[in-house]
């Protein structure tokens, strides 16, 4: 399987129906988002259960301004629905094995449980 271009219309149904997204925010005159790229895409080759989509900052201002994306290549990762990990900066394969490792090695349970108390956290704050 190959990346796929992920556009802010469609968005939230990639993300609501595939159980792990991993998202590259890139654009064309950057550098280390060249690469990445490869890295990226054989990631992709060799885990086809996995969803790896690539957001071009350029074209998709809106979604970028919604992930307040503002260093590129900036790699994040959902697993079923929630936002697991974020980062920017170009990773060579060793580390993104790592990332794709840990995610599948997730206990979502205790992660939504985290994410609740931290709402309630939140909610306490205001």
């Amino acid at each position: 399987m190959t990346t796929r271009e992920i556009a802010i219309r469609g968005f939230h149904d990639v993300i609501d129906q595939n159980d792990i997204v991993f998202l590259d925010f890139w654009a064309a005159w950057c550098g280390p988002c060249r690469m990445f790229a490869p890295v990226f895409e054989k990631a992709a080759g060799q885990h086809p259960d996995i969803v790896f989509g690539k957001v071009d900052t350029e074209a998709q201002h809106e979604l970028a301004a919604a992930f307040h994306i503002s260093s590129i290549p900036t790699l994040m990762v959902f697993r079923e629905g929630v936002l697991v990990f974020s980062q920017p900066g170009a990773l060579g394969a060793p580390q993104l094995d790592r990332v794709i490792a840990g995610v599948r090695g997730l206990d979502m349970d205790a992660v939504r449980a985290q994410v609740a108390a931290q709402k309630v956290e939140r909610e306490a704050v205001r």
